[in-house]
């Protein structure tokens, strides 16, 4: 708990630095900004090449190389009002995805008709994911098994920024994830990692009920960027598909395979001068999981949590002749999968951790950057920490 009452603090303090007007470009990620390029077609990309050693005195380990991922994004507009992104993921070098394709249609200068395959508007890293927009090789645990990255579903909504008020939004209508799918495995949900398997991604997606994800950004004190996000629906289920809507028997059934989401999130990044400071905030209540648990034999948690704080500072940053950033950082990481579980059933210590990371990200441009870090991942069910050693290189452009 001490973690999360520093990350309130944070918010509090980030409060007390005087309001000034903001680049509202400050934090834009790699579809943002083909967004406001010129010209009909525009292209760009990120890339990100990974190296991980696990480190124990007493057992020898393999490291693991990985060209984790290799993306292009490609905008192309219309008209002055017109507009498609789309981005496509190459991971692991053998696997394929669509990231996002959607098209975005301004109505005035603060609503913009936005639809297609759309991240959710959750969190930090589900949006600003390109690997020199984060400090550590790889991404926190808290965006991998609280509010799974990279999510994104099918849907419309809407988004603008309103300058006067110094504010950001994203509203959209989205299917939900895939909580249980007869003919491929059945339920998807578990306590090890929540929500993550039920990403539909947009592949042949499906949608039982439709669920709503929205954030508001607020940017008016310089350098300082605040998000509250939330997410609330139901699990997608293949046991609606075909039943008669009187027949209560199946109904109770296809009921018993859905999981009720309420998620709400709270983020904030500071940058002044070389510090650089963020924090993030995840909560997930779940609703009808006893009735989950027992129908698909799993032991999805009643509630999820997940938080963490980070400090970097670039030291080359009073140097003017150095045109890179060299930024020492230091990220402090709490998440229970089984934050709270329903009566009668056991919570498993080994879904909660602490975990600590620390190293050195080395922008050696702008847009690109050499990473190392040591992380300690401490489960609540183990007596030491499990110790990485991380390095890589990720880019964007």
């Amino acid at each position: 708990m001490k973690t999360l009452y520093l990350f309130m603090a944070f918010i509090v303090c980030s409060f007390t630095f005087n309001a000034q007007n903001s680049d509202n470009n400050r934090y834009l990620n790699t579809a943002e900004r083909l967004m406001k390029t010129d010209g009909k077609l525009t292209i760009g990309g990120y890339a990100e090449v990974h190296y991980n050693q696990a480190l124990d005195s007493d057992i020898k380990n393999n490291g693991t190389l990985d060209v984790h991922r290799v993306v292009m994004l490609f905008g192309y507009q219309f008209n002055e009002r017109t507009q498609f992104i789309t981005e496509l993921e190459f991971e692991h070098v053998s696997e394929v995805y669509v990231e996002q394709a959607f098209l975005q249609y301004k109505i005035n200068n603060a609503l913009n008709l936005r639809a297609g395959l759309l991240l959710a508007p959750m969190g930090i890293i589900n949006e600003y994911h390109e690997p020199n927009t984060f400090n550590g090789v790889e991404r926190p645990h808290v965006d991998k098994l609280i509010a799974p990255t990279t999510w994104r579903e099918i849907g419309a909504g809407f988004t603008g920024v309103v300058v006067p008020a110094n504010i950001r939004y994203q509203a959209y209508i989205m299917n939900g994830f895939n909580g249980y799918d007869e003919d491929n495995g059945g339920g998807k949900f578990r306590g090890q990692d929540g929500l993550r398997k039920g990403r539909q991604k947009g592949a042949e997606s499906y949608i039982s009920s439709p669920n709503l994800a929205a954030k508001v950004e607020y940017f008016g004190i310089r350098g300082l960027n605040i998000g509250l996000s939330g997410y609330f629906g139901k699990s997608q289920s293949t046991l609606y598909d075909g039943i008669e809507k009187d027949d209560k028997n199946m109904m109770a059934m296809a009921d018993s395979s859905v999981v009720n989401i309420s998620m709400i999130g709270a983020d904030v990044r500071y940058s002044n001068s070389g510090l650089q400071l963020r924090g993030q905030l995840y909560y997930n209540s779940l609703g009808n999981t006893k009735e989950y648990n027992e129908f698909t034999g799993k032991d999805l948690g009643k509630s999820m949590l997940g938080y963490y704080a980070e400090a970097g500072y670039n030291v080359f940053s009073t140097i003017s002749e150095i045109k890179s950033e060299l930024i020492p950082f230091v990220r402090v990481e709490k998440y229970d999968t089984h934050n709270s579980v329903e009566q009668g059933a056991t919570r498993n210590k080994a879904y909660a951790a602490n975990v600590i990371t620390t190293g050195i990200t080395w922008k050696v441009a702008p847009n690109a950057a050499f990473k190392t870090d040591l992380q300690f991942v401490k489960t609540d069910a183990d007596d030491k920490a499990n110790a990485t050693f991380n390095a890589g290189f990720g880019l964007m452009f």
